[in-house]
């Protein structure tokens, strides 16, 4: 022990040289041992905080041209030295950030970043280890959390998330992750450039894919603030919403219900994004258009919707002013189109086109049977929508879809469960549908399904419920 406080001591004087390289690498070794990590000499870890102190002094002095390749090593294998000191180790964590070192870290880094010349992988990886220790610090020590967040927020984490270094990259988001709590998620949409901070994490959640990090924070932190999702949403064009959306869509397919983060707040302000650009899904009708980014972020809205509306957390959407509305009014709109001209959201009866590049991986395949899911979902044991469907003209609306279409599989089992919920308790709707017209022989199985029969008399058809031996309807 004694033997590595005068060889620290060493490198605080005179010129640094390899030898010191060497001597830090055998403290970095010997703080991987737990044993000796916990019982390390107060000295041990001063006398690395000075070296590390004379390496940012060094960067700070540097004429330009000078070598640093030495100084890049030796900056990597200390800030390995003080990453393994805090693994696990609240005593030296405190220690560490007592003396200053968390300031000092940041200023190095902040140097680090400035410097365009010597060998970029000494460069990165003295930036990587940094990084590094600034996220072993930071855990389970929420002293640390608040020195970092307040120094290195929002400009350092900036920096250092634009990083052309995926592993850098992902050791920032680790400490960002690491810090944020619920004030500190709040803070972010509270001025642009905090703003900026979430939307490069959402940014990498598009364009790196392999680093969890940015997925975690989204998922973990953002999505728990409706505030923050709604600002995010704002600033971001129509391709970077649908990564938003397919993250929100994703988090609501996991875990139990009662995990869920997402707010019902959020719920209530993806309902009002899919009123206000519903519309736009229509101009995926035109082949050219099936691209539409606008259009395919509101068939995500679309398949956001439905999941919430089947879950019990998400319970006001029924109360959503004029959603039940407008899905109905989007729903005549794409019918009477599909029937107007031969495109996606006319009626097919085609299975075979099924391959990848065929029908059924048109972003629009599904979107008519989801729609009437939707008003299921929304009609379900709420009355006052019931009899809105109704005065919508909804109810023959879903019936006239109930025919077997290949662009939208299952359409007919949404139909069913639809009308069951619309008519469920509602005497009206009953009898709506019991003075139907007769249109030409039809096949009843499916209001069979339902729990209805249907029965000519002197040329109307009644609707009635089926015995107990006929029906067949749950099993």
């Amino acid at each position: 022990m004694f033997s590595q406080i005068s060889l620290l001591d060493e490198m605080c004087m005179g010129k640094f040289t390899v030898e010191h390289l060497t001597t830090l690498q055998t403290v970095t070794k010997a703080l991987r041992d737990e044993q000796f990590r916990f019982n390390v000499e107060r000295g041990v870890l001063e006398r690395l905080f000075a070296v590390l102190v004379r390496l940012y002094d060094e960067f700070r002095g540097l004429d330009e041209g000078r070598s640093v390749s030495l100084r890049l090593q030796l900056t990597a294998e200390c800030f390995r030295a003080h990453r393994n000191a805090c693994v696990q180790c609240s005593h030296n964590q405190c220690l560490l950030r007592d003396q200053g070192c968390i300031q000092v870290s940041l200023g190095i880094l902040g140097t680090l970043l400035k410097i365009t010349t010597g060998d970029p992988d000494n460069l990165f990886d003295a930036i990587r280890c940094g990084i590094q220790f600034l996220g072993n610090i930071a855990v389970g020590n929420h002293l640390c959390k608040a020195d970092i967040w307040g120094h290195a927020f929002p400009h350092m984490f900036l920096d250092l998330l634009e990083l052309c270094d995926e592993k850098a990259t992902a050791y920032a988001c680790m400490v960002l992750h690491t810090c944020l709590d619920e004030d500190k998620t709040e803070q972010l949409w509270t001025e642009p450039q905090h703003l900026k901070v979430a939307l490069k994490i959402m940014e990498l959640c598009r364009t790196e894919p392999d680093i969890d990090w940015p997925f975690l924070i989204a998922t973990q932190h953002f999505f728990r603030s409706s505030e923050l999702t709604k600002r995010i949403y704002a600033e971001m064009n129509d391709q970077e919403r649908l990564t938003l959306l397919e993250l929100i869509l994703a988090q609501l397919g996991e875990g139990k219900e009662e995990d869920c983060l997402i707010p019902p707040r959020t719920a209530q302000i993806l309902a009002s994004y899919f009123q206000n650009s519903c519309k736009s899904v229509l101009s995926l009708s035109s082949a050219s258009s099936a691209n539409d980014q606008k259009a395919l972020a509101v068939v995500r809205l679309l398949d956001i919707l439905c999941e919430m509306t089947s879950k019990t957390n998400f319970r006001t959407l029924q109360d959503h002013p004029d959603l039940l509305q407008s899905t109905v009014e989007l729903l005549k709109e794409v019918h009477l189109l599909g029937k107007a001209s031969k495109n996606v959201f006319s009626a097919a009866q085609d299975f075979s086109l099924t391959e990848p590049g065929g029908a059924a991986s048109h972003p629009a395949v599904s979107f008519k049977a989801h729609l009437i899911r939707l008003i299921g979902n929304l009609c379900h044991g709420h009355m006052a929508n019931k009899d809105q469907i109704r005065e919508l003209d909804g109810i023959a609306l879903i019936l006239d879809c109930c025919s077997i279409d290949s662009n939208n599989p299952f359409i007919s089992q949404w139909a069913v469960f639809a009308i069951r919920n619309i008519l469920e308790h509602n005497l009206e709707n009953q009898k709506l549908v019991q003075g139907l017209k007769r249109q030409g022989v039809a096949d009843d199985s499916m209001l069979r399904e339902m729990g209805f029969r249907v029965e000519q008399r002197d040329g109307s058809l009644l609707l009635r419920p089926l015995k107990k031996e006929e029906w067949h309807g749950d099993n």
